[in-house]
């Protein structure tokens, strides 16, 4: 027999813990590899995480409602499989600890390059306690060294610190401050003073559900992290429009389902992103990330009223009805809660339609890591001046704004704007003829 560590895994690009919500097995229960053991959130989905190893569940290391990093122990397997077959196996006491860095490397690759500097400023000091990936990342964040970070208390297993001690330190942490340091550390977004609100007896005070803050927090960062720039074009509609309404029942009676206009946005968007690939990147410190594949998000809204950001992969390999049904499918299951992990991961870029709202234009805000948005408002006739053979003619013209938010740090305005106008341009390209 032999004692497997089950660690949190890694559930998309840029997530770095998840919250436990619920055991679905008990300690002592025999469970099958690949069986459903607990079911763990994240900022982006709630998902049911499957055993690593098939055995007994000796033991649970996470409680429920606890905030775990990714790679970190949550359960103890015993297994009848050999200890050299399983390299997820606990390390013995005698075995050298790995540094701060190679933990960061391990646990959490899609941030090791900005935790490492973090891992290595800790590795002067001689504090031989485990830091997990958040905890490091919140000291680096508050100005937090390595004297400084040795002293905090930690409730953890074996005196680890948690975010929550992070969190109770940090808010004692001014007062602390002003009588043993001279200067203290500029406190971060989530620490400022928070503006006065005036409450009535006739208010309903709300609590935000958990998906709602990590929204919030997640909007903060991006504004805080992004110089938002927002460019604006009008497209011209008219063909697409025409097209959908001409061939949109004979589309539904072969394919079963509707199509709507969020289809030729992306095909338009992708296509653009092949003529521009400098969109299609990521920011890395001071290193720019070119994707090769061109995975585009699509905003959700969800009947609880948050938002969630399904991802098509490899959109500019699909067709119209390629894109289509991705996207049907996608929008059914963010609605009925049937997401994934994986359809929520590697977006590159990311559109937005709010004139599903009724709403002509908006300036999105970018979902990190990426370094562009796009916002498609409502389609509305207006009189349009129509050069014609014989002359300039006043044409009633299906009408619709993009406004393409960017990241200026590293996308000019010359680029943003020849981006939209070329989305504009092939949506106003497309041929009647099209067939499906």
């Amino acid at each position: 027999m032999a004692s497997v560590e089950m660690l949190m895994p890694k559930m998309g690009e840029s997530i770095i813990e998840g919250t436990i919500l619920t055991w679905l097995k008990n300690e002592g229960d025999t469970i099958e590899q690949d069986e459903s053991v607990l079911e763990v959130a994240t900022d982006k989905v709630d998902t049911e995480v499957p055993a690593t190893h098939g055995g007994v569940l000796k033991k649970i290391l996470a409680k429920e409602g606890d905030v775990i990093a990714v790679g970190a122990p949550i359960a103890i397997i015993e297994t009848d499989e050999e200890v050299s077959s399983t390299p997820a196996v606990a390390a013995p006491a005698s075995e050298e600890k790995p540094s701060p860095k190679e933990e960061l490397v391990a646990a959490a690759p899609a941030h090791t390059e900005s935790l490492l500097a973090a891992a290595e400023s800790e590795s002067a000091a001689s504090d031989e306690r485990f830091y997990s990936p958040l905890v490091r990342s919140i000291a680096k964040e508050e100005g937090i060294g390595a004297a400084e970070l040795s002293k905090i208390p930690g409730t953890g297993k074996e005196g680890r610190v948690t975010k929550q001690d992070m969190l109770d330190y940090l808010k004692n942490r001014g007062s602390q401050a002003q009588t043993s340091q001279p200067a203290a550390p500029a406190p971060s977004i989530a620490e400022t003073p928070k503006a006065q609100v005036s409450i009535s007896a006739t208010d309903e005070i709300i609590e935000m559900d958990r998906m709602r803050k990590m929204i919030a927090q997640r909007m903060v960062d991006s504004k805080r992290i992004s110089p938002h720039v927002t460019s604006f074009v009008e497209a011209d509609m008219t063909h697409i429009v025409q097209w959908r309404e001409k061939n949109k029942n004979a589309y539904k009676q072969k394919y079963g389902e509707s199509i709507t206009y969020t289809p030729f946005f992306i095909e338009a968007i992708a296509k653009a992103i092949r003529d521009f690939p400098m969109i299609n990147i990521s920011v890395d410190g001071d290193r720019i990330i070119k994707k090769k594949d061109i995975n585009i998000g699509m905003a959700v809204a969800l009947p609880s009223g948050n938002l969630i950001v399904p991802i098509i992969k490899n959109a500019d390999q699909l067709n119209l009805v390629g894109i289509s049904k991705r996207v049907n499918d996608l929008a059914n299951r963010a609605r009925t809660n049937k997401l994934t992990a994986d359809d929520l991961s590697g977006g590159t870029y990311t559109v937005s339609n709010v004139g599903s709202f009724g709403n002509v234009m908006g300036t999105p805000i970018i979902p990190q890591p990426q370094v562009a948005i796009m916002a498609v408002g409502a389609i509305v006739k207006k009189p349009a001046v129509v050069e014609t053979p014989t002359g300039d003619v006043i044409a009633i013209r299906h009408k619709m704004f993009l406004s393409h938010s960017y990241d200026h740090r590293v996308v000019d305005g010359s680029l943003g704007g020849m981006f939209v106008r070329r989305v504009a341009d092939y949506l106003e390209a497309f041929d009647m003829n099209s067939t499906f």
